[in-house]
């Protein structure tokens, strides 16, 4: 509960409607309870911090000018929401952000009706806004009343292309919708590219901006000055100011303006919310703003874990065991070291992906293509037709936004790209919109692909060798977090392609293990004297090992961390129906649904992927199978 001595407006905040009941003036003091509380807040909880810090002031100014929930206000990718969540009801209990049945981390339309829409991947904003723009407006013809909608995006999301689809598009049909472009100069990390460049071109043109801006207030609208000064703009902004690509496709550019000076803010939204057509407002803010450590080191401040906010957040001591996507960050560079024809490729996830050593160590073949997943699939195969040797290194679930070049530019034309995939299977707090749920599914469907997943840490740059080496596309998924503690070689060692390894021989059961799931099975396979095949390669398939299995045993048991449907174990079956082999088969994998936010190992337990669970699922259905201790020890 808020503590109301320290947080005396705050305190009386439950939604939106409670704002407005402020006065103008008592803004600002709300803006700084509400950072403060902020910051007490994540600093118990953990969560993404900087980029909330960064827009309290402009949350503030939307939630009291708009008639929120029934006016529309679209936030991007959901890295800002924290406030917006704060100010609509969610107060006290925002400390539970990312916990199992806590609050989503990022917008959800069944949490609340102020989150308008549902969103973890970015630049989808502009795209919504103007969908809801268009049906408003549908309603409004029909004689319903009119609401305003708002997309606010950042910059770092408006290098997708989806953002420019959106503009170009709405530009050129007219809607009545504002876009705020919160212009921080940074993604999780630097941003990157021409558009960038061109918003620092922008922040140069302040001065120019103002003088504009002031001479409109002066003249009377559509007069003969009105227009003189409109057509002196248009010439004056394409000598000096690059903000004509906005205008030129359809929207009224404004700013950019102090996201942080909160009487400004509402006297510029005020003017805004009055206009017709679309609208783009550039506000410039601060990723951190307010919260010293987190200025200063905007990059390791973008999401923390729970902090002392006197002290900052504590330097990581080293780990005891390295984690997946360190091994990957290794292995590129010594991969690189050995061919110089490799190449690094991130949407946007340098820090995330594990490439900040490459980019450091062989600046001239790293490319950070921005917030553009499609883009760098494409790029990727670009290189190889010349003989390049790319690695795309990208998270699971955004590899879903490039499925239709990895299957057209890569996988069709059979070319050597090396897929990186990080945060596959049970991904954990940030929820359904980052769980790597369906990538065995969607790649093992694709001819040509080469589809590995690792138990161990050694094996995962083994078969980055592996795949690095093969000729024509290849995947290598791999879990969030650390592995099991195995000692990795220095080598750059392959493993021979389709085979699976037997790592425990026993009797009546089988469990055909995938990846991360053959650690727990280890243990179950103890318990129940059944034998253990570490599958390794779920395209292809070991055909040899599998049909000696189904015939050697009572029953196969599939496991994996990836959905039932369609991924490995359904490619089991399919393999053994196209050979005409019955043999009893359980298929253990992710539930038909979306996973929450909650810990990994809680979503595991969940859905019966922990060791407990797994025993418990074989036991249930080949309990009849499995040989009493005294039998075992008697074979």
């Amino acid at each position: 509960m808020i503590d109301s001595q320290r947080y005396p407006r705050l305190a009386r905040i439950d939604s939106p409607a409670d704002l407005r009941r402020f006065p103008e003036s008592e803004l600002g003091d709300i803006a700084r309870e509400l950072r403060a509380y902020l910051i007490e807040s994540v600093a118990t909880s953990g969560g993404h911090f900087g980029a909330n810090l960064g827009v309290i002031e402009l949350t503030v100014a939307l939630h009291w000018l708009y008639e929120t929930p029934r006016d529309r206000l679209v936030w991007d990718v959901g890295h800002q929401c924290y406030p917006h969540k704060i100010l609509t009801g969610r107060r006290d209990r925002i400390t539970t952000v990312k916990k199992k049945d806590g609050v989503a981390p990022f917008p959800r339309r069944e949490e609340s009706e102020y989150d308008a829409f549902g969103v973890g991947h970015s630049s989808t904003s502009i795209s919504a806004a103007l969908g809801m723009a268009l049906a408003s407006q549908r309603d409004e013809g029909q004689g319903g009343d009119a609401r305003k909608i708002v997309a606010v995006i950042g910059d770092g999301a408006m290098t997708a292309g989806m953002a420019f689809e959106a503009l170009n598009h709405g530009g050129a049909i007219d809607p009545d919708m504002l876009v705020i472009l919160n212009d921080n100069q940074m993604s999780i990390s630097e941003n990157v590219g021409a558009l960038t460049q061109m918003l620092a071109r922008l922040m140069a043109s302040r001065t120019l901006n103002r003088i504009r801006e002031g001479g409109k207030k002066m003249m009377k609208r559509g007069g003969f000055w009105w227009r003189f000064v409109k057509r002196w703009e248009e010439h004056a902004k394409g000598m000096f100011v690059p903000s004509t690509l906005f205008e030129e496709l359809g929207f009224h550019y404004t700013g950019p303006i102090d996201g942080h000076d909160l009487p400004l803010l509402v006297s510029t939204l005020r003017t805004l919310k009055e206009l017709k057509g679309p609208q783009l407002l550039h506000v410039v803010t601060t990723k951190g703003k307010g919260y010293a450590p987190a200025e200063r080191e905007q990059i390791e401040y973008h999401a923390v874990g729970p902090f002392d906010p006197v002290a900052g957040v504590a330097k990581k001591a080293g780990a005891s065991k390295p984690t997946y996507t360190e091994i990957f960050s290794d292995w590129l560079c010594d991969m690189a070291a050995a061919d110089p024809r490799l190449q690094g490729i991130t949407p946007a996830m340098r820090e995330g992906s594990g490439l900040v050593r490459f980019s450091k160590e062989y600046p001239q073949r790293y490319f950070d293509v921005s917030i553009a997943e499609q883009h760098a699939v494409t790029l990727a195969a670009g290189m190889a037709c010349e003989g390049a040797k790319p690695v795309v290194a990208i998270y699971s679930t955004f590899l879903q936004r490039a499925y239709d070049q990895l299957i057209h530019d890569v996988a069709l034309q059979d070319l050597d790209v090396l897929f990186a995939i990080d945060r596959a299977g049970v991904v954990g707090p940030d929820g359904a919109t980052h769980a790597g749920s369906f990538d065995l599914s969607y790649l093992r469907c694709i001819p040509n692909m080469l589809v590995m997943a690792p138990a161990d840490e050694d094996e995962c740059r083994r078969m980055l060798t592996t795949g690095f080496l093969h000729e024509g596309p290849a995947a290598v998924r791999y879990p969030r977090g650390t592995g099991t503690g195995v000692a990795v070689s220095k080598e750059l060692a392959t493993l021979p392609v389709g085979k699976a390894e037997v790592r425990r021989r026993g009797h009546g059961i089988a469990l055909l293990a995938f990846g991360a799931m053959v650690a727990p099975c280890t243990k179950v396979a103890e318990a129940l004297d059944a034998t253990l095949v570490n599958m390794r390669f779920v395209k292809p398939l070991d055909e040899a090992a599998i049909l000696e299995l189904a015939h050697s045993h009572a029953a196969l048991v599939t496991i994996e961390d990836n959905a039932v449907a369609g991924g490995a174990g359904s490619g089991v079956l399919e393999l053994l129906a196209a050979h005409g082999v019955q043999v009893p088969t359980l298929q253990l994998g992710l539930s038909d649904r979306f996973l929450e936010h909650a810990s990994r190992e809680e979503l595991l337990a969940v859905d019966g992927l922990d060791a407990a669970g797994i025993e418990a699922a074989v036991r249930n259905r080949f309990g009849h199978l499995l040989l009493a201790p005294a039998l075992r020890s008697a074979i």
